[in-house]
């Protein structure tokens, strides 16, 4: 149901693009440059997770800001420690004198995350983006970011000498309709089967209605009403849901290590940063970024299906197969990666 891509190349400024095949919702990891997106694309999103606000990663904040103005959206937007006085600096530098005139409102429903603490504050359009408290909470370290109907997300601070935040896009339960089920019982494929796997994933009970339906041009046509436990029996198999993993901005210590296989464990997909060479490893130490062995080595370790590398440092320009050849032969190699011996100037304590 969902399908993941970087926006853009592995030289580019980091972004994760999460797309579900059959609704019209996206999840974003970072907010890089957004230019290659068509408008159609950053319309769709519905939930942005910064990793940190260095420029390279938050700079696609004016261009969301840009394209879903005037309309009727809201966008739920997670940032680490200090984001939502970031989020303010940014809207604070626009004039917005004219925009009560507006039919639209488009909101930003903005959440700071901290070690054991969520504070949420909603911006309108309409209301020029004036801060409105929305709520703080004391939450357990384990708690999603977010749990919605098909998906819930999670983070895990990481060391960037700053808090720098990873992420974990879980799918709830990958429905598949089978088709030879639908064609035994007579029922049509369409978009009663959305109804149909909604059902499922909110656990409503066996006896649940479902009133399968279809169109007949512009007009719906009802066809019948079947219990929700008669179609999962026939029509339905359920599995575990993708998992998809983000990884950026982080240095290779034994706790970085500890929360990054903690997260991305069997992930079907792990986006992993791979800024340099291996045998630049003093200056990826000093720079507080992975090499392309050490992230190989991690996909390895967390058993992950397949991984992707971005966030190249431009030196390699013209080099990027050598990367990938490096981060591909610590994947299958069974030679541990030491640790370097750095001393990190960090706070203790970030679990999320």
């Amino acid at each position: 149901m969902y399908s993941a891509l970087l926006v853009n190349n592995p030289f580019g400024d980091p972004a994760v693009l999460i797309r579900c095949k059959y609704r019209h919702e996206s999840v974003l990891f970072d907010l890089g440059d957004l230019h290659t997106l068509a408008p159609r694309e950053m319309l769709k999103i519905g939930h942005i997770f910064v990793s940190h606000t260095h420029v390279d990663h938050f700079i696609g904040f004016d261009t969301i800001l840009r394209v879903c103005l005037g309309r009727n959206q809201r966008i739920r937007l997670f940032g680490p420690p200090g984001f939502l006085s970031q989020i303010e600096s940014k809207l604070q530098g626009y004039t917005w004198n004219l925009v009560e005139n507006y039919s639209n409102d488009f909101e930003l429903l903005v959440t700071e995350i901290s070690p054991f603490r969520r504070i949420s504050r909603l911006y309108r359009c309409r209301a020029a983006f004036r801060p409105e408290p929305v709520g703080e909470e004391e939450i357990p370290a384990t708690a999603p970011l977010v749990e919605e109907t098909f998906f819930s997300v999670r983070g895990a601070f990481l060391n960037h000498l700053i808090p720098c935040l990873a992420f974990c896009f879980e799918e709830k339960s990958r429905l598949n309709i089978l088709k030879n089920g639908l064609e035994d019982l007579g029922l049509p494929t369409g978009p009663w089967l959305m109804d149909l796997k909604e059902a499922i994933l909110q656990g409503q009970p066996d006896n649940y209605p479902i009133r399968i339906w279809g169109k007949s041009g512009e007009r719906r046509v009802d066809q019948k009403i079947l219990p929700l436990g008669f179609l999962k029996e026939k029509a339905v198999k359920i599995t575990r849901g993708q998992r998809i993993c983000y990884v950026t901005d982080t240095i290779y210590t034994p706790e970085n290590v500890q929360r990054i296989l903690e997260l991305a464990d069997s992930a079907d997909q792990l986006f992993i940063e791979a800024t340099f060479l291996h045998e630049d490893l003093e200056k990826a130490t000093l720079k507080y970024h992975l090499t392309a062995r050490q992230a190989g080595f991690l996909a390895r370790q967390a058993a992950v299906k397949r991984f992707s590398l971005f966030h190249f440092s431009p030196k390699y320009k013209g080099m990027g197969d050598a990367l990938q050849v490096e981060a591909m032969e610590a994947f299958n190699s069974r030679r541990p990666v030491p640790f370097p011996p750095v001393s990190p100037s960090f706070s203790r304590g970030v679990d999320l």
